[in-house]
């Protein structure tokens, strides 16, 4: 299997904290933002439902954003005290905010974190870099089916730009891929936010 999601049953699991440090439930409505660039780090976020983008604004005024998270993950984890991304609801989310206590040992749940963030990193640097367009909408397909449980039928929350700006691809192009996909029988769209996967072997194939 492709390296980009080879290590996702592994990495999809939510990370489990102590239930006391959990705080309520928080409601994001679409385009809401979680955090800041600049402002003080130290939380962890789990999403309860609903799904959020992470990005960076680049010198020029361009966005590229850097992850999605689904319901059931965590987010937000920073080495350093400050933020260096802004995290933003892509639709309405339920999010759960855990922060330490003093005195608090979070080693043996910061650091599957750490390793989590990094091999995502990575996977999407390998996808950037080395794949064409065609290459790298076919293994963002395989990585949300994955994600979401290896269903033939998967849900998009975020929009064909929210894509392009993760693919490092204009909007018309990533339009294009799906209706190329879709021409070719490997994929059917069946509303503008949910894809079926009809020949799963073949988007893995296109992935590789």
């Amino acid at each position: 299997m492709h390296a980009y999601t080879a290590s996702r049953t592994a990495l999809s699991s939510p990370v489990a904290f102590e239930p006391t440090l959990l705080q309520p439930l928080s409601f994001y409505p679409a385009s809401a933002e979680i955090y800041a660039h600049g402002e003080k780090a130290g939380a962890v976020y789990q999403i309860e439902f609903g799904a959020v983008r992470v990005y960076r604004l680049l010198a020029d005024g361009r966005r590229q954003i850097s992850a999605f998270h689904l319901a059931g993950e965590t987010f937000g984890f920073e080495a350093d005290t400050t933020h260096h991304f802004f995290a933003e609801a892509i639709n309405a989310t339920g999010v759960r905010v855990f922060r330490a206590t003093a005195g608090t040992d979070m080693s043996h749940q910061l650091l599957p974190l750490a390793l989590k963030g990094l091999t995502r990193a990575q996977e999407h640097l390998l996808v950037l870099g080395r794949q064409n367009a065609i290459e790298r909408v076919a293994a963002f397909l395989v990585d949300m089916a994955e994600r979401q449980g290896g269903l033939r039928q998967i849900e998009l929350p975020m929009s064909r730009m929210d894509i392009g700006d993760y693919l490092g691809l204009t909007i018309e192009t990533v339009s294009r891929v799906f209706t190329r996909l879709k021409d070719k029988g490997v994929i059917r769209l069946l509303g503008l936010r949910s894809i079926e996967i009809v020949k799963s072997d073949a988007l893995q194939d296109m992935s590789e």
